[in-house]
């Protein structure tokens, strides 16, 4: 009995009299993408995780595309290798101070935009860095062995997906274990482009993938994003040239919400949905988009100057979702 009082006093003694002794052991600094230092007893994060920062540039995302380790086969098809490793202990800086558990391809949200061309043979090298089983699953045409539904990879496992790229179009991957919402809504997901054997036209290319966030585990968004940072576009303006075709690779990737949209502002686009088709669909200046559901979007600017693009849903457009191009006279270009 004596002793428990004695390590009762001791412990007292220790919290009121050196408070910053039991401060120290449980803080936790984070630097963020804005190069804030941020100080937190983890009341604020899920304590489940010792958090590891993301950084993430939602501008170099825009226009970053991975064509793999590319060699050729005996056959003569082309082979395009990629190695992407899940993990689900990152924490994610969506908002100033404000900080995500987010669940990762390659370390970011959303995963790399993986390219291919029609009837190229895609193999990805699938490692599990991981606390909890997951997958890959590609949306498009593969085997049904290759559909990352039931061949679960635990932690630390490994898997090596394989298929022909078809068909032409955009399409989403994600990870497909149960609970899917959880894994989806924490991020794992990311965009397959296979591009048409002739091409496309040339054009200034982008990728965007709509998302939200519920930072608060209701099962309601509190911020919503094209590619991930909330009102990243508005003050960093997409700079584009008048008289360029810009093409547009969007996916909708939102959890929780049953409907998205896109609506672009002093024009229209030619829409092709899930792009596989070479004849657009409609001209038109908005869609709108159930979760998974994407397309290619392509128009020009005439006139220079910024333009707003955004979710008319004006939720969504309050909590992030929107943006701006700034067309540049094309004609004013330096020589």
């Amino acid at each position: 009995m004596l002793t428990v009082i004695v390590a009762a006093v001791f412990v007292a003694l220790l919290y009121f009299v050196f408070p910053e002794m039991i401060e120290a052991q449980t803080e936790k600094i984070f630097v963020t993408h804005s190069g804030a230092v941020i100080k937190t007893t983890g009341d604020i994060l899920d304590p489940v995780y010792l958090p590891q920062t993301v950084e993430f540039d939602p501008q170099k995302y825009l226009r970053e595309f991975s064509y793999g380790r590319v060699s050729t086969l005996d056959d003569g098809r082309t082979l395009r290798e990629f190695t992407i490793i899940a993990e689900d202990d990152k924490i994610m800086e969506i908002s100033p101070g404000v900080f995500y558990n987010a669940w990762t391809f390659n370390g970011t949200v959303p995963g790399p935009t993986i390219r291919a061309t029609e009837g190229d043979i895609v193999r990805i090298h699938f490692i599990n860095n991981g606390k909890r089983a997951h997958t890959m699953h590609f949306h498009g045409i593969h085997q049904a062995n290759m559909d990352g539904v039931f061949e679960s990879v635990g932690p630390r496992g490994q898997f090596t997906y394989e298929w022909e790229a078809s068909p032409v179009g955009v399409h989403p991957y994600h990870c497909h274990m149960m609970p899917l919402e959880e894994h989806i809504a924490h991020g794992l997901y990311g965009v397959y482009i296979v591009d048409p054997k002739e091409g496309r036209p040339p054009a200034d290319e982008m990728v965007m993938v709509l998302n939200g966030f519920d930072t608060d585990f209701d099962t309601e968004n509190n911020f919503y994003a094209a590619n991930s940072i909330p009102f990243y576009y508005q003050h960093h303006p997409i700079q584009i040239n008048t008289n360029d075709l810009i093409r547009i690779y969007v996916v909708n990737m939102l959890e929780f919400d049953p409907i998205n949209n896109f609506h672009l502002h002093g024009n229209l686009y030619y829409y092709y949905p899930t792009g596989t088709d070479t004849v657009p669909f409609t001209f038109t200046d908005m869609i709108t988009l159930s979760q998974s559901e994407r397309g290619i979007m392509e128009f020009e600017y005439t006139y220079p100057g910024k333009y707003m693009f955004h979710a008319h849903k004006v939720e969504f457009s309050e909590k992030g979702w929107v943006g701006i191009f700034l067309a540049k006279d094309s004609e004013a270009k330096v020589e």
